[in-house]
């Protein structure tokens, strides 16, 4: 079995696991799915929000240089941007005290929050050194199909409401699965009428 089939197979049964019996250690993580262009929060094993997103306009992997996203498990090592307004630019991880406009032509900088990831596995060893982000970014108008450099891009108003939940150490798992496969289903709610 593959690396990436293995580590698809393992996701699955933990969220499965998860939605079913919950869990004190990792109870909420960020599911990225490539192929699907979409950042899922889960939270006890129930999705609580999904984004669209933009990875890596060179395709998935973790060697220096690449522009590639890498995939597997990674987690959340750092963030920067604490209360910094929508479009604030961000360079080295500093607000550089310009802020643009959503869509501003020939503007390709990282903007209103930066969530730095570390590798977790020899996959995405990488990941760090080559500052790995989920971050915001002004091109909004290319979120949804790959356009990044390597990194997870985000519109401004969706890594600002994503940056307050995720904590440090939080786990962020990058594939190429869907997240229809990956996620659980919606549970129904027994107070839900029938009629």
């Amino acid at each position: 079995m593959n690396k990436s089939r293995k580590l698809s197979l393992l996701l699955a049964v933990g969220l499965a696991t998860r939605a079913l019996f919950g869990s004190g250690l990792a109870s909420s993580e960020v599911v990225v799915s490539v192929v699907d262009q979409q950042l899922a929060f889960v939270d006890r094993g129930k999705v609580i929000t999904r984004y669209p997103i933009s990875t890596s306009k060179f395709g998935i992997g973790d060697s220096t240089g690449s522009y590639r996203t890498p995939l597997g498990t990674l987690f959340v090592s750092a963030k920067f941007g604490d209360r910094l307004p929508a479009g604030a630019v961000i360079k080295n991880r500093v607000s550089t005290g310009e802020t643009i406009q959503a869509n501003t032509r020939g503007r390709d900088a990282i903007v209103s929050r930066v969530v730095w990831l570390r590798g977790m596995e020899d996959q995405n060893s990488g990941a760090h050194a080559r500052c790995i982000y989920i971050h915001g970014t002004p091109e909004e108008g290319r979120i949804g199909k790959p356009a990044s450099f390597g990194c997870i891009r985000m519109r401004s108003r969706d890594i600002i409401q994503l940056y307050d939940r995720l904590h440090i150490g939080m786990h962020v798992i990058i594939t190429l699965r869907p997240l229809s496969e990956l996620t659980p289903p919606e549970q129904p709610n027994l107070f839900a009428r029938s009629d």
